[in-house]
């Protein structure tokens, strides 16, 4: 079976993030990047089914230099191929999506696994996006995949509950939290990462459709208030839910 997992470089969870002079694009000084979270689940589900039906699995991520870094964290954690589509350039998300649906095309694998959403810009479009230009089902937020003779069968979240739906493959599969848990990669993965060639092809052209015009941080948190402590309190809160937080 042949697998491919789309990871990308994101500023790690616990960065402080600054908004750059430009105000178009954050302050990278000092910011430590990482796998995805959610990605860090498709590539670890791509393992699994490697294991199980055996066949190959490659990652792809489209950026620069950078994100040789987070390749070769998916190359520790046994993946067997690694590709780079080089762009320095910012895309949207349907710029993105352009580009990797161009190398799936080219690949055919049986099975494409992407994170839910990327942390950075949390769009959660790219990997639906790539589904429509590939003509493929697409199932997101998955929390569990079972493959089976002739379908699949995908345990969804949805809002208040889960879904329970049925597709066949080639297709495209989003991960949510939950789906497995990750593996550590090992020393000898590690090591065996570093020598692993990862291949560079240039990204497939697309067209900048949205622009960042302006970034600025959320306004800052106001002081709590304290009550009083005996029943005229619970008339006063009420009154504040309703006229300043305007939530009731």
């Amino acid at each position: 079976m042949k697998i491919a997992v789309c990871i990308n470089h994101v500023p790690d969870t616990e960065t402080k993030i600054k908004v750059g002079a430009d105000n178009v694009n954050i302050d990278k000084t000092g910011v430590n990047y990482m796998l995805s979270p959610y990605d860090e689940f498709a590539v670890e589900e791509a393992l699994r089914i490697r294991e199980k039906f055996t066949g190959d699995v490659t990652v792809l991520s489209l950026g620069g230099d950078a994100h040789k870094e987070t390749l070769r964290k998916a190359l520790a954690m046994g993946v067997e191929k690694a590709v780079l589509l080089k762009d320095d350039s910012v895309r949207d998300s349907n710029g993105v999506a352009k580009a990797l649906a161009e190398e799936l095309r080219q690949m055919s694998p049986d099975v494409i696994l992407f994170g839910k959403q990327s942390i950075d810009y949390d769009n959660a479009q790219v990997g639906t996006l790539v589904a429509e230009m590939l003509g493929l089902p697409s199932v997101a937020v998955v929390v569990k995949l079972d493959i089976q003779e002739g379908k699949v069968v995908c345990d969804r979240e949805i809002e208040g509950g889960h879904e329970i739906v049925e597709t066949k493959l080639p297709a495209v599969f989003l991960a949510q939290k939950g789906l497995n848990e990750p593996r550590y990669p090992s020393l000898k993965g590690i090591m065996a990462a570093k020598s692993k060639p990862i291949e560079e092809k240039p990204a497939a052209p697309a067209e900048v459709q949205v622009q960042t015009i302006h970034l600025k941080k959320p306004p800052a948190k106001g002081s709590g208030k304290i009550l009083s402590t005996d029943d005229s309190a619970v008339s006063e809160l009420i009154r504040l839910l309703r006229e300043e937080a305007k939530v009731i």
